[in-house]
């Protein structure tokens, strides 16, 4: 399994937003240079988050994003669904029904703890549901906090006064 750079530079960006006061949003463009990448990409990245609810864009000369949702209610799990979407780490193919030896040629049943022949399928479906619960549990509000204990002081006040003065 593997995410894509979209949501490292998502999970960021929602950061910045924080501070944002609720009459005012920041640009793309400001995000977009601050961060080092283009316009363009950054701009998928919050059509992605805006048509999952998490930032609401503010139209206008003077638009940009703001958050939709607090910061404890935006989860880590809540950016990747919205930028890589809601699918399944492992795919069951049902590789057994495939064995010579196998005489039960049906279809696939719906694979439960009752299910012994999709063991693997069950440990993958129980290792995401663990994954998924401690993403969770992370939200932006924490990722924020845990920022200014890790980067300096001088990192998060300079990274506020940027959005600050824009």
């Amino acid at each position: 399994m593997k995410y894509s750079v979209m949501v490292e530079y998502a999970l960021h960006s929602l950061v910045y937003l924080i501070d944002v006061p609720s009459n005012e949003s920041i640009g793309i463009r400001e995000l977009s240079e601050f961060q080092g990448l283009s316009e363009t990409y950054l701009s998928k990245v919050f059509g992605k988050l805006s048509k999952a609810g998490i930032v609401s864009s503010v139209p206008g000369v003077k638009g940009g994003y703001k958050l939709a949702k607090a910061p404890e209610e935006i989860s880590f799990l809540d950016v990747i669904i919205a930028v890589e979407g809601a699918k399944p780490i492992f795919q069951c193919q049902n590789i057994l029904k495939n064995n010579l030896m196998y005489a039960d040629k049906e279809k696939c049943a719906p694979c439960t703890t009752g299910n012994s022949s999709c063991t693997i399928n069950l440990v993958m479906l129980e290792a995401e549901q663990q994954m998924n619960k401690f993403l969770s549990s992370k939200t932006i509000a924490w990722l924020n906090e845990e920022l200014d204990q890790v980067l300096s002081k001088e990192i998060r006040e300079g990274s506020r006064e940027y959005f600050k003065k824009k």
